[in-house]
């Protein structure tokens, strides 16, 4: 018995730092990694169907796009004043917040466009490509700047 005690511990041991990694989903860091969650699943989706993955379908792609819209507009409010521990930002998102706000407003900007392109006219894969290659651009930029991998 004394040996299945000492097998054990280690075991529950790696179990319970392996639970002090979760993000609490009610904290700034936690709300921010869901929206942009939401932001990379909804455009994967639109990617899915202009790069042929999945079929174009012009209605969803304009709902998509109105909800990628919306998303863009929330996670900038998450940023607290000082960096969490689990952030996968850079320091420079603190220090260089007014570059880091430049382009939080390109990328909600090329978002609006995307938008403004699939209530303007018919909704063809052709016409909204352009648009959102300026928001994949856009989370590049920010990615590049910005991330840390």
């Amino acid at each position: 018995m004394t040996l299945l005690r000492l097998l054990c511990l280690p075991l529950f041991a790696a179990l319970l730092l392996a639970g002090c990694d979760r993000v609490d989903p009610d904290s700034p860091l936690g709300k921010r990694k869901a929206i942009y969650q939401a932001m990379l699943d909804t455009k994967e989706d639109l990617g899915g169907m202009l790069r042929g993955r999945i079929p174009f379908d012009g209605t969803a792609f304009t709902s998509g796009a109105a909800k990628l819209d919306e998303l863009s507009r929330q996670p900038w409010q998450h940023y607290p004043e000082v960096k969490e521990k689990q952030s996968d930002a850079r320091d420079d998102v603190w220090q260089r917040q007014e570059r880091f706000q430049e382009l939080a407003r390109a990328l909600e900007a090329d978002t609006a466009a995307l938008v403004e392109v699939t209530t303007a006219g018919p909704v063809t894969a052709e016409r909204v490509a352009p648009a959102f290659q300026r928001v994949e651009d856009a989370c590049e930029a920010c990615h590049k700047e910005f991330r840390a991998y």
